[in-house]
Order: C-alpha cells, then sequence, then structure tokens
C-alpha cells in the first residue's frame, strides 16, 4: 500500500486494462490506466473517437450528474467517471492517463475494489516532485434547500470525511460512515457497491437507461411488497432465476459487505467526485444526504475557494523575533546601494534558488516627502526595486567575493501592482530562479507581501558583471 500522505507525487509504475461494460449505455468498454508525468493530473482520452480527444477531470467539465458524473471538453465524452476517481485517490494516485474506446467507464462491481486491485496489480511509482496540498483553513458550505443536502469542509490535518445518509426508509434506517485516512480507503470504503431502491430500478428499466445494470454491480432495496408478478419480470430482465427478497429488504438475499455499506457507498462518492477539485486538500468533509449533483457543485465552490487563496500557501512565514541571516550592515557591504536608496533591511531565508527579504515602510521614508505627501503611498518602482536589490543578494549568493561584483537589471516583464503600499506595513519580498544562472544572467520571479496579502509581482532579469570588466 503506498504512503497515500507523501511528500510526493505518484504515478502506476505500468499500464493495466480493464475490460467491462457501461452500467447505463451497456456498451462493452476497455479501460486502460497509463502512467503520466508529475504534474499531468487525471485526464480521461476516448481513443475511439478522431483525434482521440482528452478531457481532464476537472469540475468545471462535469456536464450530467443525474446518474453519476460525466465529465465533456474537446469532443469528448466521458460518463460514471466517480469510482475510478476515488480508487485513485484513495490508492495516492496524483497522475494517470486513463485511455477508453467507449463513452462509460466499465461499472464493474458497482464499487472501486476492481480498480484498486488493477492499480496493485501494476504498483505504484513515487515520482521527483513534490506534492501540493491546499489546507483549507476556514469553513467551506454548501446547502441546497430543494434537496436537503448540506455540506461542510472544516480545517484539519488530513483528509478525512465523514458522510450521513437518511432516505426515510425503514429499510436502510439512518446511517453514518467515517474516513478518518484516506490510507483506509482501501478496505473499508472501496469495496462498498452502489445501490438503488427498487422503484428507482423499475424506473430505470422502464425507460432503458440501465442497459449495463445486472444484480452483480448494485445494490437493491426494496421499500415496498412485492408481488411474484414484478420478481418474474426482475427475473427476466437479469436473466436471473428465483430472484427473492430474504435478507432485511435486499433484493435477491445479497450479504452486504458492512452493515452500512450504502453510506460507506456514499463516502466513496463523494471522494470520487471532489477529485474533481483538482487540488489535493486537507480538510475535514462533513457530508448530509449528498448526491452527484451537490459534490460536485461542492467541489466548485471548494475549488473557488483554493484559486482565491491559493497564493496564501506561496507567503513566506516571518518571524520579527526571528535572526536574520544578513542584517542590514551585511547588506550593505554586499550590495552597492547606501542611503537613502538602500530599500531592503534584511534577508530572512537564502538557499541557491531563492531569497527572501524584508522591508519595513516607515512614514520617515524619503520619498513620502513628494509622492502624495498628504496621501502617502510606496511608489511602485520602489517596491520593483526592492524587488532587485533583494533579487541581488539571490544573484551574488553562489560567489565567494560578492563585493567585487554588480548586478544591473536588463528587463523587467509582467509587473502587477495589486494593492497600495503605506506607511506601517512591512514588505516581505520573494525572489524564486526561474531558470538556472548562466553567462551571468540570473531570471527570477519576484512577489511582494504585506502580511498575506500579494501586492506586487514582476519577473526580472538581471546580468552579474565583475567590477573590473566593466
Amino acid at each position: 500500500m503506498p504512503d497515500t500522505s507523501s511528500d510526493y507525487q505518484h504515478t502506476l509504475k505500468g499500464s493495466v486494462s480493464m475490460p467491462g461494460v457501461g452500467l447505463h449505455t451497456g456498451e462493452a468498454v476497455t479501460m486502460t490506466m497509463k502512467p503520466a508525468n508529475p504534474g499531468y493530473g487525471i485526464r480521461f482520452q476516448r481513443v475511439d473517437l478522431p483525434d482521440k480527444p482528452v478531457v481532464k477531470a476537472d469540475c468545471d467539465y462535469v456536464v450530467d450528474t443525474s446518474r453519476g458524473t460525466t465529465l465533456e471538453h474537446n469532443g469528448a465524452r466521458v460518463s460514471t467517471v466517480e469510482h475510478t476517481l476515488a480508487a485513485l485517490v484513495g490508492m495516492g494516485i496524483d497522475n494517470v492517463l486513463i485511455e477508453l474506446d467507449g463513452p462509460e467507464v466499465p461499472i464493474m462491481d458497482g464499487s472501486s475494489k476492481e480498480f484498486i486491485e488493477a492499480i496493485e496489480s501494476v504498483g505504484v511509482q513515487i515520482q521527483d516532485a513534490k506534492r501540493i496540498v491546499y489546507t483549507i483553513d476556514s469553513n467551506i458550505h454548501f446547502y441546497d434547500p430543494v434537496k436537503n443536502v448540506d455540506m461542510l469542509a472544516v480545517p484539519s490535518n488530513e483528509y478525512q470525511i465523514t458522510t450521513l445518509i437518511d432516505f426515510n426508509s425503514p429499510v436502510l434506517g439512518t446511517q453514518h460512515a467515517t474516513l478518518k485516512h484516506i490510507a483506509e480507503f482501501k478496505d473499508e470504503v472501496g469495496p462498498c457497491r452502489t445501490f438503488c431502491f427498487l422503484h428507482e430500478l423499475e424506473y430505470l428499466l422502464d425507460n432503458n437507461l440501465i442497459k449495463g445494470g445486472d444484480l452483480n454491480n448494485a445494490i437493491v432495496v426494496v421499500d415496498k411488497v412485492v408481488s411474484q408478478g414484478e420478481l418474474d419480470r426482475l427475473s427476466e430482465v437479469f436473466n436471473q432465476k428465483n430472484i427473492q427478497v430474504k435478507q432485511e429488504g435486499i433484493l435477491n438475499n445479497i450479504q452486504l459487505r458492512f452493515p452500512n455499506e450504502p453510506a460507506r457507498h456514499k463516502l466513496l462518492d463523494v471522494v470520487g467526485d471532489l477529485a474533481l477539485i483538482g487540488y489535493n486538500i486537507k480538510a475535514h468533509i462533513i457530508a448530509s444526504r449528498p448526491g452527484h449533483a451537490s459534490n460536485v457543485e461542492f467541489a466548485k465552490k471548494i475549488k473557488q475557494f483554493i484559486k482565491k487563496n491559493k497564493h496564501l500557501s506561496d507567503v513566506p512565514n516571518y518571524d520579527p523575533n526571528q535572526t536574520p541571516i544578513y542584517d542590514i550592515t551585511q547588506i550593505e557591504r554586499s550590495l552597492p546601494h547606501k542611503f537613502p536608496f538602500l530599500l531592503v533591511d534584511k534577508i530572512i531565508e537564502l538557499t541557491d534558488n531563492h531569497v527572501v527579504g524584508i522591508k519595513n515602510v516607515t512614514f520617515n521614508e524619503h520619498f513620502f516627502q513628494g509622492h502624495f505627501p498628504g496621501n502617502p503611498v510606496m511608489p511602485g518602482v520602489l517596491q520593483i526595486e526592492a524587488l532587485a536589490q533583494t533579487g541581488g543578494i539571490l544573484a551574488l549568493n553562489n560567489y565567494s567575493d560578492p563585493e567585487n561584483y554588480d548586478t544591473y537589471f536588463i528587463k523587467i516583464d509582467k509587473v502587477r501592482f495589486k494593492h497600495r503600499v503605506l506607511p506601517g506595513d512591512t514588505l516581505i519580498l520573494k525572489l524564486d530562479l526561474l531558470n538556472p544562472i548562466r553567462r551571468g544572467i540570473c531570471e527570477m520571479r519576484g512577489t511582494v507581501y504585506v502580511g498575506n496579502k500579494l501586492v506586487t509581482e514582476a519577473e526580472l532579469v538581471a546580468q552579474i558583471i565583475r567590477k573590473d570588466k566593466k
């Protein structure tokens, strides 16, 4: 079993194919899962269509949730993706290409069990790329008053899920299921099969909507008195003799794998549908009466939250009590800039590929005398200059005698000023190398934060020149 909490991304060690039948189309289909590069994510490819279009597993591409979750993009439509997605998440797979020669993922036994077994048959490969996990730091709530669905994501140190189902059924009653750690998915949730009520089954049969269904890939809950005539009809439809209702209202005396298997399957669906967020998350998901439509809407809400706040994961942690790597005296010796043009007070992080500096903006700055003196705002060009000076420290970090070199900025691109910088603000200046330094050329991405707020960003290119060779 792979370490699903690993800091690194995972893919498959090899390709694996699974023949089966689509639940709703009844069409024979072969699904092949293939390894993919880091950052690829989960994507489906319709190899039976011209140009073999690909659709990413993303909630923005969901087009139908009536009888499962259906994706469509680039002319590719793929149905009933949730059980496969749940298996991939449960086994810690980040990157995979899933080829299909038909429009629907095979239903197999109605759970994630056989997909998990297929993954285990080829093995899981750790990749040389960090897994990015977003922490939900505030509650995210979704409520559907029509369906009475309530879903909540609360902060947690792990990805946990709790589901509650209540169909007002004397057979099922009220059930709940909990997944405390994703590593438990394989044994505790993966084998749990989909279910429906007999009255739903009759509707689906009458409308020819489950052409690939049989009593081996779903639990049918009998919620009414069934005549012998109806049992005979079901026997004919499913080509099985002596269909009966014996065990606690379950059709054909199917043995449940868990007493609360329906609630666990609903949890499985939540895992699969929330994979469509497209990001790994840490949160406790509490879902009351969930369904595919609400799961997808909740996934969209979480995705929007992450997109709005994901820059927070890049914000350096600044502790004013931390001893700096460079104080102002050391910075002054390293850079040619002097008062009043030295705009970096200290360096708190420094590696071969990134640097973090601090600039305390006070009302006594010389530039405030002439720049909106009645409404002081730090000039944007000086924010870029502060970034450039901090980047100079990074550029010269690999030289044993930085005092003998100067850095000259030869290009500034993609500059955006997002918020004003005012007296009293503390600028956190971060620069990351975009490429290794070659022939004295240093390409960097710079970001400026005030607290957790991104205020300025830019890409900068500098040239390092020895002073005696100017």
